[in-house]
């Protein structure tokens, strides 16, 4: 299954160096249950070079990626990932600005309030530099 992107299917994202990662929605097309959730293009490894530990960065599983939700992953499971609908909302250019829209995308469409989410909590902390997209 691939991800889409403003109704495209998404193979690459142009520039994804620039961007720290994504907010993305996830929908069960059976019963219309989604989740909002974030995951980043990148991450830090640890790696032996020449004896010592290096960090290194290397490009996450995002492209495979089906969210950390135990409920969905076994409804993934249970009926196949053909059953479920994979959409970018936002790209972000830093962790800080993933975790706040992330949230605000959570608040926005009420994913606490009815049973046809499969989120089950928000956790975010944020502040000024978060709206304005600043760097971490």
């Amino acid at each position: 299954m691939t991800w889409w992107f403003n109704g495209k299917p998404v193979k690459d994202i142009v520039n994804m160096e620039c961007y720290h990662g994504f907010v993305y929605m996830i929908t069960n097309t059976t019963n219309g249950k989604k989740y909002i959730g974030q995951k980043q293009f990148f991450s830090m490894k640890s790696k032996k070079h020449n004896g010592k530990k290096i960090k290194v960065t290397i490009e996450s599983n995002w492209r495979q990626y089906y969210s950390s939700s135990t409920e969905l992953k076994n409804d993934i499971k249970l009926i196949g990932k053909e059953h479920f609908k994979r959409e970018i909302l936002c790209l972000c250019i830093s962790k800080n600005q993933l975790n706040y829209m992330e949230a605000k995308y959570q608040f926005l469409y009420g994913v606490l309030e009815d049973e046809s989410w499969y989120n089950k909590w928000i956790n975010v902390k944020c502040g000024f530099s978060n709206i304005r997209g600043q760097k971490d």
